[in-house]
């Protein structure tokens, strides 16, 4: 057994076998849409909830389901471009295939507690 994994604490334990090069491209890509606001609101588009789910395929391969705050949204024509341009700018991402959704449609209980505190919904 290998003596270095037996002495490391749990938590460190755990930590190392959760970053697998999937996870860690996958939180390169969050904070890179972190990056992306729509521009009448000052909150970044992923605490919003704009983003439904960020897959991680084959290491390089990223799916990425999004939606707007509504179908009639300003920036719909320009967001999800700017949102795929961003990710595709991170390091080790090879393709992105991004679908914007209006199923379920998006509600402001679906921005984090830090949105929400930003916004002054809290």
């Amino acid at each position: 057994m290998d003596e270095t994994k037996q002495t490391l604490p749990q938590s460190e334990q755990r930590e190392s076998v959760a970053n697998t090069p999937e996870e860690v491209l996958k939180n390169d890509v969050i904070a890179a849409i972190r990056e992306c606001y729509d521009p009448e609101i000052p909150v970044n588009i992923y605490d919003l909830g704009l983003i439904y789910d960020v897959h991680v395929k084959e290491s390089d391969k990223v799916d990425l389901l999004m939606t707007l705050t509504s179908p009639h949204c300003p920036v719909a024509e320009i967001l999800p471009a700017q949102v795929k341009s961003r990710v595709e700018m991170v390091d080790g991402v090879g393709e992105v295939d991004l679908e914007l959704t209006w199923d379920p449609p998006w509600e402001p209980e679906m921005m984090s507690e830090a949105a929400k505190l930003e916004l002054g919904f809290m």
